[in-house]
């Protein structure tokens, strides 16, 4: 019995001395830790100042910000762990860490995909707030950037929310990332029309149309596309501001359209329809037409059926 005594004794008196020795380190940790979050906070604050500035995302700003105050409080709580002696703790938190990444990983896989997509565009964005993009079939404005997800609106008033993980690895079309775009679209002239003649009445409307962007870096011109069935047809090419793509360069493409129909008119030039060739087969050898006069007064129109 007394041996007994004197063993819990020993303990006691061992455990004691253990931990009048690892006070000093237990303090030394207590000040790491405190020292470890008021850094954090002012590290924090400093770049956050810094990096919400920057961004025009403000959501995607804080969680950059928290995410690098959580860094520096869990190296400030490793870093006290060691200076206690307690390193065993720390290699079992890193192997917890691991395990349940990996774990993690798998369960939550196309999540974990979006997360990190997001950080990434985060730092290397394609696209900006409210600018104007194209992502496979998706078209509209930029709303937001969140942790999963990019949201979009469209221009017909939908919204539309692209997986992040879909927006890094497919091809995306910034239609305002430096406020021009060009246009192009087709005008069909007839064959016994004056090919230049008709390019230098449409070059005239390019040159003066007071929505039209003219610079050495943006040249608009006609070119000759292709000799159709029925007319030669004439690309027209010119460059836009994007600035407002909805309101704006949708708007000045369609004047732009009709100031090059109303100039060829004006000019005597024709824009002839297509030919249709009619063929007879079997016993068919006339085409059945019948010419109706209208007997409007003042009225010379002439209907073919």
């Amino acid at each position: 019995m007394d041996d007994e005594v004197k063993d819990l004794g020993t303990v006691f008196t061992n455990t004691w001395e253990s931990f009048l020795e690892s006070i000093p380190g237990l303090l030394l940790a207590l000040i790491i830790f405190i020292v470890g979050l008021f850094i954090a906070r002012y590290i924090a604050k400093f770049f956050g100042s810094r990096i919400l500035s920057r961004m025009d995302d403000p959501l995607m700003g804080r969680f950059l910000v928290t995410s690098l105050r959580l860094l520096i409080i869990t190296g400030a709580i490793l870093l006290a762990l060691q200076a206690a002696g307690l390193s065993g703790i720390a290699s079992a938190i890193f192997g917890a860490l691991g395990a349940s990444a990996v774990i993690l990983g798998f369960a939550f896989r196309d999540i974990g995909e979006n997360f990190i997509s997001g950080i990434i565009l985060a730092f290397n964005r394609p696209f900006g707030v409210n600018d104007t993009i194209r992502v496979v079939d998706h078209f509209g404005k930029v709303k937001s950037l969140q942790f999963r997800y990019t949201h979009i609106k469209t221009f017909d008033g939908k919204d539309v929310y692209i997986p992040n993980s879909d927006v890094l690895t497919q091809p995306v079309q910034n239609y305002t990332a430096d406020g021009f775009i060009r246009y192009d679209f087709m005008v069909g002239i007839a064959y016994e029309d004056d090919i230049q003649g008709a390019k230098d009445s449409i070059q005239h409307v390019l040159d003066n149309h007071r929505l039209i962007i003219r610079d050495d870096t943006h040249i608009n011109f006609v070119a000759e596309d292709e000799l159709a069935a029925s007319t030669v047809n004439l690309k027209v090419y010119f460059w836009v501001d994007t600035t407002d793509f909805r309101a704006g360069a949708l708007q000045v493409r369609g004047e732009v359209i009709r100031d090059i129909k109303n100039q060829i008119d004006k000019t005597g030039y024709s824009l002839p329809a297509d030919i249709t060739e009619i063929k007879l087969y079997g016993s068919e050898r006339d085409i059945p037409i019948r010419v109706e006069f209208d007997d409007t007064p003042n009225s010379e129109a002439e209907n073919l059926k």
